[in-house]
């Protein structure tokens, strides 16, 4: 089987998938900077350069993110489901942080979102519905049709690639609650300093490890199984012909 799908003509579409994966890497890492990145850098700035207080610095840093959420909701004309989280825990910890003072609390509320979205995902599992089919079935399928109508047939019922595809889901949510347990724990035990970067090192490292076990585990099997459903539906189109 290995040897038919290396035989297997390659069309155009197919060829440009690799730039087009690269274009949809660079386009996924973009609310990375302005999330991650941009606060970071702004509360350093804040606090070190111009003297802010600790928990002012941490308020004034969640801005920008929280704008970007507002403004892709009203840019779309529609609520995004994962940005409204977003924006709704960060204004939540913004209001208890400021009333109670405490800014390990700003620091803590990063790992709500974590929490909530890795807990939805692993609910969405659990009820046959994994959350992150839709972000997926572009990378497996390259965009291509044919390989899209393969994906259609092996999800169409029970087997292996229904089961990988809810591998997918549950790896990143397990790994999204457990960065949000870690970094809950370093916001109350080391110094906020401290947690301003570490906490952004956690998360990558989950992110990281995350792509690599998804990838190992769920990506790479279903490529080969659409691959292997592509060939042998052409052979059977080819024989009825």
């Amino acid at each position: 089987m290995s040897q038919l799908v290396a035989q297997t003509p390659v069309t155009s579409a197919e060829a440009a998938a690799p730039r087009s994966d690269r274009a949809a890497l660079l386009g996924s890492l973009r609310p990375l900077v302005v999330d991650v990145v941009v606060p970071m850098a702004s509360y350093y700035v804040l606090s070190k350069g111009f003297g802010m207080s600790t928990l002012a610095a941490l308020g004034w840093s969640s801005v920008l993110p929280a704008l970007r959420t507002v403004w892709g909701v009203l840019r779309e004309r529609r609520l995004n489901v994962l940005a409204g989280v977003i924006l709704v825990v960060n204004l939540v910890g913004l209001l208890l942080s400021t009333v109670t003072g405490d800014p390990r609390l700003m620091l803590a509320k990063d790992s709500g979102i974590s929490s909530v979205v890795g807990i939805s995902m692993l609910v969405s599992v659990l009820a046959g519905k994994p959350l992150l089919t839709s972000a997926l079935k572009p990378f497996v399928t390259k965009g291509t049709a044919e390989r899209s109508a393969a994906w259609e047939r092996l999800s169409a019922g029970p087997g292996r690639f229904v089961r990988a595809e809810r591998v997918f889901t549950a790896v990143w949510g397990l790994a999204l609650v457990t960065e949000c347990v870690v970094r809950i724990v370093g916001a109350y035990t080391l110094p906020v300093d401290t947690m301003v970067w570490l906490g952004n090192v956690i998360m990558a490292g989950a992110v990281v490890l995350a792509f690599r076990v998804s990838g190992r585990l769920a990506v790479g099997p279903m490529e080969r199984m659409v691959g292997e459903e592509l060939v042998m539906h052409r052979g059977q189109v080819e024989r009825v012909a």
